[in-house]
């Protein structure tokens, strides 16, 4: 295993890396991103993502996986010191064994695969990243195509956002796009290919009740923003409103566990026509 590079103090390269994790520019003018932790890093290595660099801790013996990781993974190997590797992976205590540096996917919707079986969801405007990887984590769990967020939203590739999706960014499309007109214009020329997608939008309010509507069809599902639910171009633009029936003292769940309890439904429909 070769090194390519090492580092021992905070220098600009150093530098460089750490502001990726704290801002959303950076990252996109770099058109890279941090990953930490084993399931993440060997999920983007498995799925072909592309590896700019792997980080690992030049002052510790390298276990099984990270000695594979390593002989595995394209792009830089930099050796780096312990402290440097620490605030790189954000720990306190302990360093990480790697920390990898990625590319940036293009958002591009032909990313998100259209099938007769399609089941996708969108994000408004999302203001929290670890929802954002929760509902990757949920379309991954329960067999969808791919995850697009709409509008001014927090950012996928946050590392709270990778670290809630628990490995399933990389195995999960996930696209940014401007607005949902954008959407809807991608849904219509599907629909003139010949898949009848269903856009249906979940609210508190919603007209119908989740499990009375026929998600076996090619489907969109879509979640609004946490505060204030969906916007009226979303709401205009959905086929129907739906609610998820609930008991209790809660007047509504939060738009992750929202996305689960849609994204259950529809496997549960799915599994039983079959």
């Amino acid at each position: 295993m070769g090194t390519d590079l090492r580092i021992s103090r905070p220098n600009a390269r150093f530098q460089q890396w750490e502001a990726l994790l704290r801002n959303r520019n950076k990252r996109r003018r770099a058109g890279e991103f941090l990953v930490q932790g084993v399931r993440p890093i060997s999920l983007a290595i498995e799925h072909g993502w592309r590896i700019n660099a792997l980080i690992f801790d030049s002052e510790r013996s390298l276990s099984p996986w990270a000695a594979r990781m390593l002989r595995h993974a394209a792009g830089e190997r930099v050796a780096m010191a312990t402290d440097l590797v620490r605030e790189l992976g954000e720990k306190e205590r302990d360093a990480p064994e790697l920390v990898a540096v990625v590319a940036l996917p293009p958002d591009d919707l032909s990313r998100v695969p259209v099938t007769p079986a399609f089941l996708g969801v969108v994000f408004d405007r999302p203001s929290v990243p670890g929802n954002i990887g929760s509902i990757v984590r949920s379309v991954d769990a329960f067999g969808g195509a791919g995850l697009i967020i709409t509008g001014h939203a927090a950012d996928p590739y946050d590392p709270k956002a990778v670290r809630a999706s628990t490995g399933s960014l990389f195995a999960v499309p996930t696209v940014r796009v401007r607005s949902h007109q954008d959407v809807l214009a991608w849904v219509q020329s599907n629909r003139s290919a010949g898949f009848d997608l269903t856009v249906i939008g979940t609210d508190e309010n919603g007209a119908v009740d989740i499990a009375d509507l026929d998600l076996t069809r090619p489907t969109l599902l879509v979640v609004g923003n946490e505060t204030s639910g969906l916007s009226s171009g979303w709401r205009a633009g959905c086929d129907a409103i739906a609610r998820i029936p609930m008991g209790g003292a809660a007047s509504s769940l939060n738009a992750a566990s929202a996305a689960t309890v849609t994204l259950y439904e529809a496997a549960r429909q799915r599994a039983r026509s079959r």
